[in-house]
C-alpha cells in the first residue's frame, strides 16, 4: 500500500490503484465488480473488491498484524476483523446478535490462502469463467457457514 519512493498512498490514489477511476466517478461501481469478479484469483478478488475498506483493512489491520504475525495468519485475522466489523453492524441494526460474517469471513480467508498455497491463477480464461469461479468460492464458504450453523443447531 505504498506509493512509489515507499510513501503511503492515499485512500484517493488507492482507489485509483485498484478501481481505474477516482472515488465517486462514473462507472467506479462497474469498474469494481468487473475487475473483482473478473480476478484471476480469490486474492485479486479481494484486492478489487470495496477498495474503501479495503484499505482501512490493510492499513490499520492487516499491516500491523503482518509486523508481528506470519502473513498467511495475517491475512486469515484481517478477513475475521472485517467479518466481526459486520456482524457488529449487522447487530446494531437488528437489535440483536448475529454471527454469520465472522465465520463466512474465516473461510473466505481460508480461501485466499489455498489459492495463493496451489498458485490459483485464471488470468488467461474468459472473464466470465473467472467471475463464475469467484461467485462460487465466495457463496460455497456462505453455504458452508451455513450447514455448520444448522448442524450446530441441530446437535444443540
Amino acid at each position: 500500500m505504498s506509493a512509489e519512493g515507499g510513501h503511503p498512498l492515499t485512500l484517493s490514489q488507492y482507489i485509483r490503484r485498484r478501481n481505474g477511476l477516482p472515488a465517486g466517478a462514473r462507472g467506479s461501481l462497474r469498474n469494481m465488480l468487473n475487475r473483482s469478479l473478473g480476478a484471476g484469483s480469490f486474492a485479486g478478488f479481494w484486492q478489487h473488491w470495496n477498495p474503501v475498506f479495503g484499505y482501512g483493512l490493510g492499513r490499520y489491520v492487516f499491516m500491523p498484524l503482518r509486523r508481528v504475525l506470519p502473513s498467511s495468519i495475517a491475512v486469515v485475522a484481517t478477513f475475521v476483523v472485517s467479518g466481526a466489523i459486520h456482524d457488529l453492524v449487522t447487530m446494531a441494526v437488528r437489535s440483536s446478535p448475529a454471527f454469520l460474517f465472522t465465520p463466512w469471513f474465516f473461510f473466505l480467508g481460508l480461501g485466499v490462502l489455498v489459492g495463493h498455497a496451489v498458485h490459483m491463477n485464471l488470468s488467461d480464461r474468459s472473464w466470465p469463467l473467472r467471475a463464475a469461479v469467484n461467485t462460487a468460492y465466495v457463496v460455497t464458504c456462505l453455504l458452508i457457514v451455513l450447514l455448520l450453523k444448522a448442524l450446530w443447531r441441530a446437535l444443540a
